[in-house]
């Protein structure tokens, strides 16, 4: 996992990994949460990795956008 860059200072984003078809997220609250093609869809992860890789807006973007729709609980 990559640490998340937290440009605005307050992400609840600790950590992510990336993968062809997925992102994998891990929160501040050590959950891990996966998010890939099939759920919540190509446009969503993709957008999401962009996010992740500026360091910046990828908790918002699951709080609003994404919000319940993932793959799975991971932890």
């Amino acid at each position: 996992m990559e640490h998340y860059q937290n440009i605005g200072g307050n992400s609840g984003v600790a950590t992510y990994e990336t993968g062809v078809d997925y992102i994998k997220v891990q929160f501040s609250d050590g959950s891990v949460y996966l998010y890939n093609y099939q759920r919540p869809g190509r446009s969503d992860v993709e957008h999401m990795k962009g996010l992740a890789g500026a360091g910046q807006g990828l908790n918002s973007y699951i709080s609003s956008v994404v919000r319940k729709n993932y793959a799975s609980k991971i932890i």
